[in-house]
């Protein structure tokens, strides 16, 4: 873990030192909206205009006697295919713009990127498959 939380925090530092012209807690707020709104195209450009992924949703359908254990199995993310080069390069860009702005936010508001996911991963360990989102 260690070498994850100095990797962490060696990117974090990286993004406070090029926020220059939205440094404003108001210019994070507005660039983490707009990038995340550019993985949402990306995706669905993917789609669309590449075609390399499809989506095939449903209804989830639960058998009668499915537990908690079994969610996963019956579960789908309604995804068929796989991304192609382009789009994987693509996309790999535009969430990596979207994780400068929530580490560039995190240093904003004085937050440690590496201990909020610290934090996270320990909620999500300790509350297992009961933290589901």
């Amino acid at each position: 873990m260690d070498n994850q939380r100095k990797g962490c925090s060696e990117f974090q530092e990286a993004v406070a030192g090029s926020l220059l012209r939205h440094r404003s807690i108001l210019d994070v707020l507005s660039k983490l909206q707009e990038t995340n709104a550019r993985v949402h195209r990306a995706v669905i450009k993917a789609v669309t205009e590449c075609g390399c992924v499809s989506v095939d949703a449903a209804k989830q359908s639960l058998p009668e006697n499915c537990t908690y254990t079994d969610l996963r199995e019956h579960f789908h993310s309604h995804l068929r295919g796989d991304l192609c080069d382009t789009c994987t390069e693509v996309l790999e860009q535009e969430i990596g713009n979207n994780l400068f702005y929530i580490a560039g936010l995190c240093s904003t508001l004085g937050l440690d990127l590496s201990e909020v996911l610290e934090k996270e991963a320990k909620r999500l360990s300790t509350l297992g498959m009961y933290h589901l989102r």
